[in-house]
């Protein structure tokens, strides 16, 4: 018998990029993501989306998203800050992203 303590077999969140990669090439990340993550996690997933895309879009107070998306004060700050850690080529990005979603869904 080994005393040597068993580890995960994943430790770094650059395999789960590398999965979520490799599952999209597949065509399969709808199904990935549906095994990862529960309904409520989705939902909340979803509602960081909306809460990104609208303090990029800066139209609307904290307060405003917050009452908008049925969210606390708290988890729009929460995004907010995130989006400070970032530079501003990276929330150009993902501004275009989302812009480029909300286009395709109006097709």
């Amino acid at each position: 018998m080994s005393s040597t303590p068993e580890t995960p077999e994943f430790t770094d969140w650059q395999q789960v990029i590398d999965i979520l990669h490799q599952a999209a090439t597949e065509q399969k990340d709808d199904t990935l993501l549906k095994l990862l993550l529960t309904p409520d996690e989705r939902t909340v997933l979803l509602s960081r989306i909306n809460i990104f895309h609208e303090l990029l879009n800066g139209e609307r107070s904290q307060r405003k998203i917050s009452e908008l998306l049925g969210v606390g004060v708290a988890t729009i700050t929460r995004g907010s800050n995130e989006l400070k850690h970032h530079d501003e080529s990276t929330k150009v990005w993902l501004s275009e992203l989302l812009q480029q979603q909300i286009a395709k869904k109006a097709l």
